[in-house]
């Protein structure tokens, strides 16, 4: 959609506003509005002005003045307003030189798809990424306190209300989800069918195929949507919109949604498995006579998923939350091993019929938690500098890795343990990021900063609820 054609879409439906929404550096979307009158050429030229330094992760205070400039191309009718509105996804500019923002991850995802057509290995790669989320009916926490701190979810299916007497259905309904027994079951134990549907019906409303929506494993709200695959800059951009109408739609039914990767102890956590392919003139790449029907490109660029998933851990599985679900013998992929149909590796090939236009990889251990801008980028880099440097991916694993013997595992590498131990492999192993500069030296190690900082000493910081329940006596 070019800038006039976007502005023919809000005169079409009589819009009175124009929300202009982008993405900060740790990946939630901000937001600002103005009225319908604003919306003209000039607008997708000169953008609008803000304070950066009030952004995570962006300018400091003496060199604060940025821009907004929206992307035509995604201009949607932004179905939650209550008067009408038309919506873009903006990319970040300096108001002086215009250039684009070197910590802007969209802009970051923007270059990933130019390096990608500069090497000449292809012109397109493919992303398809599975988030699953959580929805709940009741959710309290809160650590502002020096001698106080908890968290309290609740969900009707929950399996743990199966005997409460007062319940939000008031009187309890029974029907609840046992512990890792919530994969496909039918109503009235499913109890979120009708609102996945409302979620399908306004995703694709807003322009995003949805291919797929069903109830996950784990008990009390655990679901998916699976959408179509797209363009790594396209697909980042429809997993930001992706969120934000499951999240609205949830609220409107009066319950919750997250993402965080375990918010749920006991039960499995939710991942975003993301499949992906190159292609080049229209062709696919990753078809061809090898194992699973793979071309030997695209055991080159599992080669590079493998190498650098230590590194690329600090950017797919972003948050102390996501090491409560990469643990080693549970349901998480932390074994760095390929196979085909096996989920218990970090990397699987789907079996996806005879069609070379079928055959992609799926990463299995990324998380719902990351940035797509940044998590989409990082994986091809590396996916790209497996190509060229021919990295052998090893043998296949076919074997199911859980029942492995301690001397075979011991052979395997494995994901880190800890959003410390990710980042440290970030600081280690990082150029394959800064090629054509895709990443910059400044963003990542901001990132890093951000990410110790904000995030990862406050948590070192307090003590947590089982910690009394082991060292209160000591």
């Amino acid at each position: 959609m070019t800038p006039k054609e976007a502005i023919e879409l809000g005169k079409k439906h009589n819009v009175q506003f124009v929300d202009l929404k982008f993405i900060d550096f740790p990946g939630v979307w901000q937001h600002t509005t103005i009225p319908a009158w604003r919306l003209d050429e000039d607008l997708f030229e000169d953008g609008i002005g803000f304070d950066g330094s009030s952004i995570r992760g962006w300018q400091p205070i003496n060199a604060s003045d940025m821009l907004m400039i929206p992307d035509a191309s995604t201009a949607k009718i932004d179905p939650f307003y209550e008067r009408p509105t038309i919506t873009f996804v903006c990319t970040i500019h300096d108001p002086i030189t215009k250039q684009e923002y070197s910590r802007d991850p969209r802009y970051i995802a923007k270059k990933a798809e130019a390096y990608l057509k500069q090497t000449g290995i292809g012109d397109t790669c493919f992303m398809g990424p599975e988030a699953e989320f959580f929805v709940f009916d009741n959710v309290r926490f809160d650590h502002s306190q020096a001698n106080a701190g908890f968290y309290f979810l609740d969900s009707n299916e929950g399996i743990w209300n199966q005997g409460k007497e007062g319940t939000a259905e008031n009187p309890n309904l029974g029907y609840k989800i046992r512990h890792k027994e919530g994969y496909f079951p039918v109503m009235p134990t499913d109890q979120l069918a009708n609102l996945r549907m409302d979620m399908m019906a306004m995703l694709q409303e807003t322009g995003v195929t949805v291919e797929v929506g069903h109830h996950e494993v784990a008990t009390g709200g655990q679901c998916e949507i699976g959408c179509k695959f797209a363009s790594l800059l396209v697909a980042a951009d429809q997993l930001g919109w992706y969120k934000y109408v499951v999240r609205n739609v949830a609220r409107k039914h009066g319950k919750s949604v997250t993402f965080m990767p375990k918010p749920l102890f006991g039960d499995n956590g939710s991942g975003m498995h993301v499949h992906q392919s190159l292609w080049k003139d229209g062709q696919p790449l990753f078809g061809g006579d090898g194992y699973a029907g793979l071309s030997d490109m695209a055991r080159y660029y599992i080669g590079g998923i493998i190498k650098h998933a230590k590194s690329l851990a600090a950017l797919t599985n972003p948050t102390t939350n996501s090491y409560r679900r990469l643990v080693p013998g549970f349901e998480a992929p932390v074994n760095l091993a390929y196979s085909s149909r096996n989920r218990s590796a970090s990397v699987r090939i789907p079996i996806s019929g005879p069609s070379p236009k079928a055959k992609r990889i799926e990463v299995r251990f990324p998380d719902p938690s990351c940035n797509p801008y940044l998590a989409f980028s990082a994986m091809l880099m590396a996916g790209l500098d497996g190509i060229q440097n021919k990295t052998d991916p090893g043998d296949p694993l076919d074997k199911d890795i859980y029942a492995l013997s301690p001397e075979e595992l011991r052979t395997v590498p494995k994901m880190p343990g800890s959003l410390d131990e990710s980042l440290a492999a970030l600081e280690e192993d990082h150029e394959y990021l800064l090629r054509g500069g895709v990443f910059t030296k400044d963003a990542l190690d901001e990132w890093i900063e951000f990410k110790r900082t904000r995030e990862l000493n406050p948590i070192r910081m307090r003590p947590t609820p089982h910690e009394f329940t082991l060292y209160y006596d000591i």
